[in-house]
């Protein structure tokens, strides 16, 4: 058998001649492999029509020639998979080493779909999920490559946008990570381009064991699956398939992956190439190092410096080294530390790197004359290029970097991982596989080398851990059964399932089934319906028929089950300090970690003489959950200083909004009582304006306004009746930029609720009229300054907690300019006064006034 380097397919003499018809399935026993020159059209056995298709497809490959002109040839495990990737529409997995080029057989799976897909290609569409890390790498490659063929590519992260549909419907390639596509689909019925897809790409696929991404990553592709099957009864003519096609790193499993993407009577077919079938021999090297239990993470992470350069030394053969830290502090320290230890030179041109030092502005950079670099987001842009392109060129020897910065394709002749412990929000955790693989495919250089190093440095009580990780020993498990609750909810809201039948139909999409057959002592015991339906989130009858009710807002705002749990054991009389105290319980919390440097500005927010923390906590900041009360002081304007902070109310702020709008899920139960349905609405609503609903600083709603406290300007009404010039004067700026914050108010809606008792007595009911008037509707008809879907919810309740009358008022009052109701009010026994509030989704508009029926 011939050697593996020389088992490789020239582009010009194999891919783009005609295609051989008949393939031998892959996951059969190979015979020994030899080139051979490719047969002439007239040795093909095909019929005339064959041979005609034939002739087009070898058109079509011309043009699809610069999709690969970085490389004349595929290497082996390109050209083993070749046949199934693009002479088959047969699902496919690809088990091969990190850094064996895997990303081309999505590149020949998009040709493959093209080739099936008569011109004009419009709609065409293949989703590509990788982790986060690779997006914008992918992106940039394919905009250059697939962009001449008239495809164009969309990156899709980050938190959901109402615009994402407008932005993909003329992309073609839609590359977007598993948790953005799984908010994306949850409407996928209500969307026709949705179901266009024909084509998901799933890269580090062995990411499904990983527990806080796995389960969204398997639950995308069962979704997958029931979109094809939608529209495969739809339109049965069509004859419109789906095709998976999947990359994982070595695992032993990889069949079981294989039988999970499968479609009905047709399995996928499978790759396994083992590590010895790498472009670049990579050796894997794992250090345990002795860590004392009373060492914490950083001093341990700080102590590593001093042992980088000597491995560095003994495994970089003279060649360029990546060294890997969790922290942008922890790579400027490594590099500090390593230019004082060693001087790494070596053979290269001083001169050169004398000159790149020179032209760096950061003068902390400098320390490039020694040999060593650092690189990470931090970094000026135009210093970051100068690094990357010395380290490129092997200018300079060592370059220290974050893991995030893991998305920039440097490769190095060795790679070295300072710590298998990473920082996120203030706590240590371990890195993901996927990450560790990510920062590992890096080591090797195939137009440098023919070997590559890799070395881990962890704890002496993880070293075996991680060798067997790095061996690819371990057995790729599902992690959907730690979160199925959440996700059967989103299933049955979106009416994949409605009834028992549909939910085992769905599960057996799965590849929790797949491993649950094979392992079942893994994974617990399945009693999710019951658990949804035990708090009323969906409804079961007898006939096991499935309807989701409150189940749809736990779906629509993505909430976790034990927060859903939590509201529904809301007695009824929380007032908004312990609705606060609730929402910062939350599960969607408990990544927030309380850093110890927090602690004192967070103690001086609690004790603020200005009251700026309306509910204070007693006692001491101790908890996480302390600290996401407390951001209460960002509802009160107070600017943050602490750097981490800022960043943990930003994604306190997300979440809450989403946690808040479980105000609804209050207003549909019907034991919850007055107090808790109104002190919710009036949450929801500070959430959304970032304000308490009394709040001096309402001019920071106003589009580019400052806050206009000093001036006294603290409600809407104060700012309506100032002059503009005096507005100008106020706010520094020019004509006519205070008519215009005028104008802004003056079109805010502007409401007046009057209520009637009419005649009738009785001693147990009264007949009220409810009467909402717009005001100024005339003007608001023209134009107005509130967004369209703002709205106002009228809310009535009695002296006995409970409530009355609950509406909400949209888009038809203002069409109208009033709106009107008849309801009817029992006594209550504790009092004859009802409680009338008309509550602003967005705005401090609010309306509180009392109102005593008579008997």
């Amino acid at each position: 058998m011939l050697d593996s380097n020389d088992c490789i397919l020239s582009l010009d003499s194999l891919f783009f001649e005609k295609p051989i018809v008949h393939k031998k399935p892959l996951h059969q026993e190979p015979s020994p492999w030899q080139l051979e020159a490719p047969p002439s059209l007239a040795h093909i056995p095909a019929t005339q029509d064959m041979q005609e298709e034939a002739e087009s497809l070898s058109t079509l490959y011309v043009r699809f020639r610069s999709v690969f002109n970085e490389f004349p040839f595929f290497n082996y495990v390109q050209s083993k998979a070749l046949d199934d990737v693009l002479y088959t529409s047969k699902n496919f997995v690809a088990c091969a080493p990190t850094g064996s080029g895997k990303t081309v057989l999505f590149e020949l799976a998009i040709i493959r779909l093209l080739m099936e897909t008569p011109e004009p290609w419009k709609d065409v569409k293949a989703v590509y999920a990788p982790i986060k890390a690779l997006c914008s790498q992918c992106f940039e490659s394919w905009k250059k490559k697939f962009g001449p063929l008239g495809l164009n590519c969309k990156e899709l992260t980050g938190d959901t946008e109402i615009d994402d549909f407008f932005e993909i419907q003329d992309s073609h390639i839609i590359l977007t990570t598993p948790e953005k596509w799984d908010s994306m689909t949850r409407k996928w019925k209500d969307n026709c381009l949705l179901q266009l897809v024909r084509l998901f790409l799933i890269d580090e696929v062995h990411v499904v064991k990983d527990t806080t991404r796995g389960a969204t990553l398997e639950v995308v592709v069962s979704r997958m699956k029931a979109v094809h099957t939608y529209r495969t009864s739809q339109n049965p003519e069509a004859g419109l398939s789906m095709r998976f096609v999947a990359a994982s790193a070595t695992i032993p499993n990889i069949s079981d992956i294989a039988d999970w993407l499968s479609n009905e009577g047709v399995q996928a077919t499978y790759l396994d190439m083992d590590e010895s079938h790498r472009p670049v021999k990579l050796r894997k090297v794992v250090l345990g190092f002795p860590c004392s239990p009373n060492q914490t993470e950083f001093k341990f992470d700080l102590s590593l410096n001093y042992k980088m350069a000597n491995i560095i030394q003994t495994y970089s053969d003279q060649k360029p080294a990546l060294v890997f830290c969790s922290t942008r502090k922890g790579a400027q320290q490594s590099a500090a530390v390593l230019a004082k230890d060693a001087r790494f030179i070596m053979s290269i041109d001083h001169k050169q790197l004398m000159k790149n030092a020179n032209s760096i502005l950061d003068t902390k950079l400098r320390l490039m004359m020694l040999g060593v670099g650092y690189h990470h987001a931090g970094v000026a842009l135009s210093d970051r290029k100068l690094i990357e392109e010395a380290f490129t060129l092997g200018d300079l020897p060592v370059l220290t970097t974050r893991t995030l910065a893991m998305g920039v394709n440097l490769p190095a002749h060795l790679v070295v991982i300072k710590s298998t412990m990473q920082y996120v929000s203030g706590s240590c955790e371990e890195y993901s596989e996927a990450d560790l693989l990510q920062m590992i495919g890096r080591a090797g250089r195939p137009q440098f080398d023919t070997s590559a190093t890799a070395v881990i440095m962890t704890k002496i009580q993880t070293r075996d851990k991680y060798m067997q990780l790095m061996n690819g020993a371990e057995i790729i498990e599902s992690s959907l059964h730690s979160h199925l609750v959440e996700h059967l909810n989103a299933e049955i809201v979106l009416q994949t399932i409605s009834d028992v039948n549909m939910a085992l139909d769905w599960i057996r999409s799965t590849f929790l089934y797949i491993r649950a057959l094979k392992n079942p002592t893994h994974y617990l015991c399945l009693k999710n319906l019951n658990s949804l339906s035990s708090i009323g989130l969906i409804d079961m009858d007898e006939d096991i028929n499935i309807k989701p009710t409150a189940g749809r807002l736990m779906a629509r705002y993505c909430v976790a089950f034990d927060t859903m749990k939590q509201f529904s054991e809301v007695a009824g009389t929380e007032n908004l300090s312990d609705l606060i105290e609730l929402v910062s319980k939350s599960r969607e919390f408990s990544d927030i970690q309380l850093r110890m440097n927090e602690k004192r500005p967070l103690n001086t927010l609690n004790r603020d003489k200005n009251r700026v923390t309306i509910f204070p906590i007693e006692g001491k900041i101790k908890t996480s959950e302390m600290k996401v009360n407390l951001i209460q002081a960002q509802l009160g304007s107070i600017s943050i200083q602490e750097f981490g902070l800022t960043q943990d109310t930003a994604k306190i702020f997300r979440n809450g909004m989403r946690i808040s709008r479980l105000s609804e899920f209050l207003t549909q139960r019907s034991k919850t009582g007055f107090s808790a349905v109104l002190n919710s609405l009036i949450l929801a609503k500070c959430f959304r304006a970032k304000l308490w609903e009394n709040s001096p600083y309402v001019s920071k709603q106003l589009d580019k306004i400052t806050a206009m406290v000093n001036s006294g300007l603290t409600t809407f009404s104060k700012i309506e009746q100032t002059n503009g010039r005096e507005l100008e004067l106020i706010l520094n700026r020019h004509p006519p930029f205070g008519n215009q914050i005028r104008e802004s108010v003056i079109h805010l809606p502007k409401y007046e609720v009057t209520l009637e008792q009419l005649p009738g007595y009785s001693g147990a009911t009264a007949e009220i009229m409810v009467r909402v008037n717009l005001k100024n509707q005339a003007q608001l008809l023209s134009k107005r300054t509130a967004r369209d879907h703002h709205y106002v919810s009228l809310i009535i309740g009695d002296s006995d907690n409970t409530v009355v009358f609950l509406q909400k008022l949209d888009f038809m009052l203002l069409k109208c300019g009033s709106w009107s109701k008849k309801i009817d009010v029992a006594k209550a026994s504790k009092g004859e006064e009802i409680s009338v509030n008309l509550i602003s989704s967005e705005y401090g508009l609010d309306i509180q006034q009392k109102f005593t029926v008579h008997y």
